[in-house]
């Protein structure tokens, strides 16, 4: 599917964000913005750029369909941005920065904890200059606290915060062991929460004239979005462990394996659990004492499930979807991602889009997958695929008012 075309104003038209993030969660908090209309100015190390510029194979393709030397990573979280690459360490790279900070509504910056004031670019010194402007930091663990001045990696706060301890088969079990989730949630949701507090912070300022300071970090992130098994874990003092595919509070919700593969139940209350029993015609399981709450399916899931695997071999995938779909029990079938882009109702959607790049480096569009977010008054719009390394640094210099003498020089310097 093609770009959807360019409308004139977006929800965050106007506002200027000025993105000296990287990797992952900075990236991702700035490409929601981005979608949302902002203009988003990255900033990039000259030469080297972003590190997931290099995180490959895979690599994008040219037009001729040969790999290139630019890893896919980095177009998942770089899109509807304006790459300028500038050394902050050069004292003029620091001054144009220091420019452009003043006119931002808005700094994104991942660096290691008090890693930017050696370049005058901290949040003290930035809100001297423009006191409205709203700056928010990304660290592993926050600005205080015993492990402020660590790195920290969404691996690392995978485990830490205890996600890998509920993720994967439970030890003894074929596969037992804590797993990673296969996306490193950690930084895309601390992304989420990053330019949710964004836009709570420009609309204060709406009320106070001031911008703020804001902290985030993934292992508060990843604490927090532990949810259901952190409130039960408070509410019990006991802690959950690995339990595969099944849910803690519901029965049966999780896989089972079918006469060609795996079909996924996730039955959420007991009307539809009575209408599963109907449906496989044995109603009497919605009756038995053991079976008939979702309480007590938890408490006897084990019975229950050595009843149910032996019926849920005797059809396909495909049969059990069509016998249990129009009967309002939730099912499903197990995707590969490649699958997941053929369904139909992800095509109806326009969940993929293609994005022209026009930087002259032989790489005609980028594949991305689209905002979910969808308003009716001021949609996301898809201006621009993810940039070439240093695209718009000529173009954003000028806006700032350096002809064409003045851009060489700094090329020349090697300041950009």
């Amino acid at each position: 599917m093609n770009a959807s075309p360019i409308t004139p104003t977006g929800a965050l038209t106007g506002i200027k964000v000025l993105d000296l993030s990287r990797v992952l969660a900075g990236p991702w908090a700035t490409q929601m913005l981005a979608d949302l209309g902002a203009d988003v100015v990255k900033v990039e190390r000259p030469v080297a750029g972003d590190d997931t510029r290099h995180w490959g194979p895979p690599f994008l393709r040219d037009d001729a369909g040969n790999d290139t030397r630019e890893a896919s990573y980095f177009t998942a979280c770089n899109r509807n941005k304006r790459s300028i690459t500038v050394d902050m360490a050069h004292p003029e790279g620091r001054a144009l920065l220091l420019r452009m900070a003043q006119e931002a509504d808005v700094v994104v910056e991942n660096f290691k904890t008090g890693g930017l004031k050696q370049y005058g670019l901290d949040y003290a010194s930035l809100k001297a200059l423009n006191p409205r402007l709203v700056y928010c930091s990304i660290t592993g663990f926050g600005q205080d606290g015993p492990y402020a001045e660590r790195a920290g990696y969404d691996l690392m706060v995978q485990a830490m915060c205890g996600l890998m301890s509920i993720t994967g088969h439970a030890d003894g079990e074929p596969g037992g062991g804590p797993l990673k989730v296969g996306v490193a949630v950690i930084d895309v949701f601390t992304g989420l929460y990053a330019s949710n507090a964004i836009l709570a912070a420009l609309n204060a300022r709406h009320t106070t004239g001031q911008g703020q300071y804001i902290d985030m970090a993934l292992l508060d992130v990843g604490m927090a979005v532990l949810a259901n098994q952190a409130a039960g874990f408070l509410t019990t003092g006991q802690a959950p462990g690995r339990a595969g595919n099944t849910h803690p509070s519901l029965a049966p919700y999780q896989d089972f394996p079918t006469l060609d593969g795996n079909v996924l139940l996730a039955i959420g209350n007991d009307g539809q659990f009575a209408r599963f029993c109907a449906a496989i015609e044995y109603a009497e399981w919605a009756q038995d004492e053991r079976f008939a709450t979702n309480t007590a399916r938890v408490q006897n899931r084990s019975a229950l499930l050595a009843l149910m695997k032996p019926v849920m071999l005797t059809r396909s995938t495909t049969d059990w979807i069509a016998l249990l779909e129009d009967k309002a029990v939730p099912c499903g079938p197990i995707n590969t991602i490649a699958q997941a882009f053929e369904d139909p109702q992800v095509k109806a959607r326009g969940i993929q889009q293609s994005l022209p790049r026009n930087a002259g480096d032989g790489i005609g569009h980028i594949a991305t997958v689209s905002n979910p977010m969808r308003l009716s008054a001021t949609p996301v719009t898809y201006r621009r695929a993810p940039p070439a390394l240093g695209q718009h640094t000529d173009e954003v210099l000028r806006e700032f008012g350096l002809d064409d003498n003045a851009i060489a020089a700094l090329h020349e310097q090697g300041v950009v």
